[in-house]
């Protein structure tokens, strides 16, 4: 399954290189981020409700 990172747009295949869960603020979208961006504590938009967030 490959999946997108909000953050930086890499294609990741490996799941152990990427998580997904709800937006924190609307809970209506997905948000995927790549392991390094989590790493690096980049920032990710919601698409849906614009929250930010790292």
């Amino acid at each position: 399954m490959t999946k997108t990172c909000i953050s930086c747009g890499k294609k990741v295949e490996t799941e152990n290189y990427w998580v997904e869960f709800d937006c924190p603020q609307c809970g209506e979208e997905k948000i995927t981020r790549c392991e390094r961006c989590r790493r690096l504590a980049n920032v990710y938009k919601c698409p849906k409700c614009k929250f930010e967030g790292p």
